[in-house]
């Protein structure tokens, strides 16, 4: 059942035998025993390969999850509805003021690396910066990210975005700036579009259009954080001309893309 699961997933999340072992740091040819059955994953290896697919343990060990119904996986089975709206239960690690309120954490330079493994962790949290901003609500949780590169203006490398924890992915808003947490990359500012019905994945547009969209699998995102606001010591340039330009080249990348997912789909 393992075998014929894990091959099964792969598959419908559109990777190479070699794209799964490289985010596992694992070797191609162990994958491949997984999945045809010459080989069985140690206890590590089941929980990464059950985060990587976002399915539980008990449904990869006994039962044939091609086989599950329909609205549980959304669209031929490239998307588990469950971890989009936050059914299969997410673990934010969160610290507390002395009022029990929630803190603004921020994830400084140094940390920036580390953080897609120590997210979920307590410990990790715990020892990052905090503050409070009395603006914002104290029902929603908040973090704040650093920002390197120049892909989003006006946000400029440097500055500090604050982010709004997005527990139900059902909820993200097309041409939405949204700051990610991802397996592979780390942390990205981009913003979105959804591609979930086409092929399973969100596409990562850029504001400065030198940079080219891309797309990522909803099996890579670890979190989710809705754009509030930045800091920055830099004051943005008004340039209505130029942002009536990017809009344009950010519209025309985007249609470009999903033309290109079109013919691929037809080949």
């Amino acid at each position: 059942m393992i075998a014929q699961n894990l091959k099964f997933l792969r598959k419908k999340s559109g990777k190479s035998q070699e794209d799964v072992a490289n985010s596992l740091d694992i070797k191609r040819t162990t994958l491949s025993g997984y999945e045809n059955g010459s080989a069985e994953p140690n206890s590590e290896n089941l929980i990464r390969l059950c985060d990587y697919y976002s399915v539980s343990l008990d449904d990869l060990l006994r039962i044939d999850i091609a086989q599950k119904p329909h609205e549980e996986w959304g669209n031929n089975g490239k998307i588990n509805v469950r971890e989009l709206s936050g059914e299969n239960l997410r673990v934010i690690a969160t610290t507390v003021n002395s009022e029990n309120l929630d803190n603004i954490e921020l994830v400084p330079i140094q940390a920036r690396a580390g953080y897609t493994s120590g997210y979920a962790d307590p410990d990790y949290i715990r020892v990052l910066p905090t503050f409070q901003l009395p603006f914002l609500s104290s029902s929603k949780k908040y973090r704040t990210f650093p920002i390197v590169g120049d892909s989003m203006p006006p946000v400029a490398e440097g500055s500090w975005v604050t982010g709004e924890y997005l527990q139900n992915w059902n909820f993200i808003k097309d041409g939405h700036p949204y700051i990610l947490v991802t397996k592979d990359e780390g942390i990205v500012f981009k913003t979105l579009y959804n591609q979930l019905e086409e092929n399973g994945t969100y596409l990562l547009c850029s504001t400065n259009p030198a940079y080219e969209p891309y797309e990522i699998a909803v099996g890579n995102i670890l979190e989710i954080w809705k754009f509030t606001h930045y800091i920055s010591s830099e004051m943005p340039e008004p340039n209505l001309e130029r942002n009536e330009i990017s809009s344009t080249v950010l519209q025309w990348q985007r249609d470009v893309q999903r033309l290109k997912n079109t013919l691929k789909d037809k080949a």
